[in-house]
């Protein structure tokens, strides 16, 4: 009933399964709603982490885990032999997959009991292996508090995410120094996420490219710990910066060939193929990019994302209906309609508005409804004023200028080559903007402006 029925009500529930909603009603399905969540929790200590659809280390760091979980009660059942065997054992699956706060606890274990049993020898070399583990993992939670704390500001907020910018350089210096310090892969991780994610807030795409491809080249030569390094982490980067550098063939050959590695049921597989899509889209290749979107839409867990992930896809068939329409998937699609349905994003952030007011604005330029063209005209130099002022959000700028044309021009396509050639050519200069300025191009700005000549030419008669 729940999972059928996402809005239904405590009150309407306790009437459908015991007739009435009476206080005892209600007393028995908060009951009876306990039994099935302990129920569900139960079911916890069996998942699969061998599922090729999780990350890589998880399978490694459940085994350490159970190991750690069955040594624990053990001990404190006054089990020593057994106990001391599943802690060593924990303590060396630990040190083999870098899970040095693992290690640490088994450690921690094996000291009680060589301690209790009065084993001098076996005590002695416990606490020095404590001690560098200790130690190690102190490295590693500094690292990781740098980490957390640049996660935390990468917000959807455009104006935070530039406060980012500022102490990243900082926070990547300091990540530096203590991987001099503690080489484990914890903190070699976390370095190569925030280089990662400085690169892709300022836009240097080719950065991206040359950092996934160094990691790649460490993993092949045996020197990033294999049950650690996922790789699909580097494919997914890889694709986006080959995305956003407009290295278009060789994306488009790298995601068909990575697609396998994620599994259809999760959310980072309809993100990857986001960036698919787009690499269609901007390449042309408007067949490929329909197969693509009808990919996404029939699979079965479209339906499990987030409501802002589905506008994002909605948003993405609306304009191959718009520059190929006989290559939609969907059919019937009625695009009038769909205009009026379009998401609305926060203010704060210049990304999918941009996209938005682009599609709106082509769409009644399409009909030469001159009247619905002044109000989006105003409307875009209104949004230009007060979210693109930015050098950053140039491209966006120069775009909206050559929009501008079509209706100061009165529609004249040969002015609107001629004025906008300046414009155009300065354009194809600007390169895309990093994403902490949130720009979005559904389809590359060079594109949709000769499609607004197409759509100003001369009917033939």
């Amino acid at each position: 009933m729940l999972q059928t029925r996402d809005n239904i009500t405590t009150l309407q529930a306790a009437r459908e399964l015991y007739g009435s909603t009476s206080a005892v009603s209600q007393t028995a399905l908060r009951k009876l709603k306990s039994r099935v969540q302990l129920k569900l929790f139960s079911h916890l200590f069996f998942l699969d982490y061998t599922d090729a659809r999780h990350p890589v280390y998880r399978r490694y760091e459940q085994e350490c885990l159970d190991l750690l979980y069955q040594a624990g009660v053990l001990l404190r059942e006054g089990e020593y032999v057994v106990s001391e065997k599943l802690y060593r054992r924990c303590q060396r699956l630990a040190s083999e997959g870098e899970f040095t706060q693992h290690e640490v606890t088994s450690l921690l274990g094996l000291r009680q009991i060589y301690a209790e049993q009065r084993q001098v020898g076996h005590y002695r070399r416990v606490i020095k292996q404590l001690a560098q583990a200790e130690n190690l993992l102190q490295i590693e939670q500094e690292a990781s508090r740098i980490f957390w704390e640049a996660k935390m500001m990468l917000s959807d907020q455009v104006r935070i995410r530039q406060q980012l910018l500022t102490k990243l350089p900082e926070f990547v210096q300091q990540t530096e120094a203590l991987y001099q310090r503690a080489a484990t892969f914890r903190v070699y991780d976390h370095l190569y996420k925030l280089r990662l994610m400085q690169q892709e807030l300022i836009g240097d795409y080719e950065g991206i490219i040359r950092t996934t491809s160094e990691s790649e080249t460490l993993w092949e030569a045996g020197k990033l710990n294999a049950k650690r390094f996922d790789r699909r982490y580097n494919m997914f980067y890889s694709v986006f910066a080959h995305l956003q550098a407009r290295r278009l063939q060789e994306g488009l050959r790298l995601a068909a060939q990575y697609l396998s590695a994620f599994h259809r049921s999760s959310g980072n597989w309809f993100v990857f193929m986001e960036h698919y899509l787009l690499l269609a889209m901007h390449a042309g290749e408007y067949r490929k990019a329909a197969e693509l979107l009808k990919m996404a839409l029939d699979n079965p867990f479209f339906s499990k994302l987030r409501t802002a992930a589905q506008q994002r896809w909605e948003l993405y068939r609306a304009y191959l209906n718009f520059v190929a329409p006989e290559n939609l998937p969907v059919r019937n699609l009625h695009f009038a309609q769909l205009m009026h349905v379009l998401p609305e994003y926060s203010r704060d952030k210049q990304g999918l508005n941009v996209a938005i007011l682009i599609l709106q604005f082509m769409y009644y330029l399409k009909q030469r409804n001159l009247e619905e063209l002044l109000s989006r005209l105003e409307g875009l130099r209104k949004y230009a004023g007060t979210h693109l002022r930015e050098a950053a959000a140039l491209r966006s700028r120069l775009f909206f200028r050559l929009l501008q044309l079509t209706v100061t021009e009165n529609f004249d396509v040969v002015v609107c080559r001629r004025k906008g050639q300046p414009l155009l050519a300065k354009l194809a200069q600007t390169p895309m903007p990093g994403e902490a300025f949130a720009g979005t191009e559904i389809i590359p700005y060079e594109n949709m402006w000769q499609l607004a000549l197409q759509l100003m030419q001369p009917e033939q008669s």
